[in-house]
């Protein structure tokens, strides 16, 4: 279960997430700490290799990279020292545009476009506090993807807010905002064949 395990008067950042060990996996959101469930579903996985092989194939030969968790994304971090940083996520994928933001522990700013796989761990996460944050660091696309109902609802930034830009089914092709010409039918996403 995502869950705080925050100090109600204490507020962690990069610095002191650097320095946690064990083999919890952990984000960091407005400074608050939120352990990550433990592995996910087979399922869960299966369509997270679907969805970022279609974004990699893409992507090939192109400026953008993608990247898929566990992968730090530090937002609201430009020009700020590791102590100053109060929110660190790992989006289930992540593509970043702009390579200035790259470096070796991961992105330093938005990326330009994150998918969150939902799970009955962490739905209420993903839709309020990453919705939240992602909307705040100025994240382009986001998109939810629905294992159950077999769906993927997409948020474009506009005028600084996200707007829901429609909800795609199985039977559905989505087409990314940002980058006009890609286009995923669903079915195979959420189709228990290869």
């Amino acid at each position: 279960m995502s869950m705080s395990m925050n100090y109600p008067d204490k507020q962690y950042s990069y610095k002191d997430y650097l320095c946690w060990t064990g083999e919890e996996r952990i984000e960091l959101i407005d400074g608050i700490p939120y352990n990550m469930p433990p592995a996910p579903s087979r399922q869960h996985q299966k369509i997270l290799g679907k969805i970022f092989w279609e974004f990699q194939n893409y992507l090939r030969d192109k400026e953008c990279e993608v990247y898929v968790s566990p992968f730090d994304v530090r937002l609201l971090s430009e020009d700020k020292a590791d102590n100053e940083v109060k929110d660190v996520v790992q989006p289930d994928v992540s593509v970043i545009c702009d390579k200035n933001k790259l470096d070796e522990k991961g992105c330093n700013g938005s990326p330009d476009l994150i998918v969150e796989i939902l799970s009955p761990a962490t739905a209420k996460h993903d839709r309020l506090r990453k919705y939240n944050l992602y909307e705040k660091a100025q994240v382009k696309e986001y998109w939810i993807v629905d294992p159950v109902n077999e769906t993927i609802e997409k948020f474009i930034l506009t005028d600084e807010t996200f707007a829901r830009d429609g909800v795609f089914g199985k039977s559905d092709t989505i087409e990314s905002h940002i980058f006009t010409d890609f286009k995923i039918d669903l079915y195979n996403i959420f189709s228990e064949s290869d």
